[in-house]
């Protein structure tokens, strides 16, 4: 018994066990050594791989994007002589921001029957949230007419 009245037990383990479990214990360490080592050198190798590529991969995404951008404004500068555009292209005024055209219908037969805000989008591209906020003012009428003269001198 020892201090706290508990009977103290003793274990005896074989020597085979013994051996088997200090072998066992050896390889787990030296595997866990091994994988940090290996891991270790991968992330460097990671690291080197990343460093050099990351310039090619910059450059690769720059000319992707500006490839993607310049196919957007030539399809907005082309827009009203393709197939199915909504409305007379000679009725088309492009201004580009913050949309791509207003058409003033009827214009060109000398009297405005309708003004039609267009947006021209290419593959996936969405609406800015600029463009958006526009879609909306139309959308809810939030439109008027202003006549601002500038006086002229004497």
């Amino acid at each position: 018994m020892n201090d706290f009245g508990i009977q103290a037990q003793s274990w005896s383990l074989s020597p085979w066990l013994m051996a088997i479990l200090v072998i066992l214990s050896a390889a787990i360490l030296v595997a866990g050594v091994l994988a940090y080592r290996l891991g270790k050198n991968r992330g460097h190798l990671e690291a080197e791989l990343t460093e050099r590529d990351r310039m090619e991969l910059a450059r690769k995404d720059a000319v992707e994007r500006s490839r993607s951008v310049l196919s957007g404004q030539i399809s907005e500068q082309i827009a009203p002589w393709l197939p199915d555009f909504p409305v007379n292209p000679s009725d088309a005024r492009f201004i580009g921001k913050p949309v791509d055209f207003v058409a003033f219908c009827g214009a060109d037969e000398g009297m405005v029957h309708e003004i039609v805000f267009i947006e021209v989008k290419t593959g996936h591209s969405s609406l800015s949230p600029v463009e958006r906020s526009v879609r909306e003012a139309i959308v809810q009428g939030r439109v008027r007419w202003v006549e601002y003269r500038i006086e002229e001198e004497p």
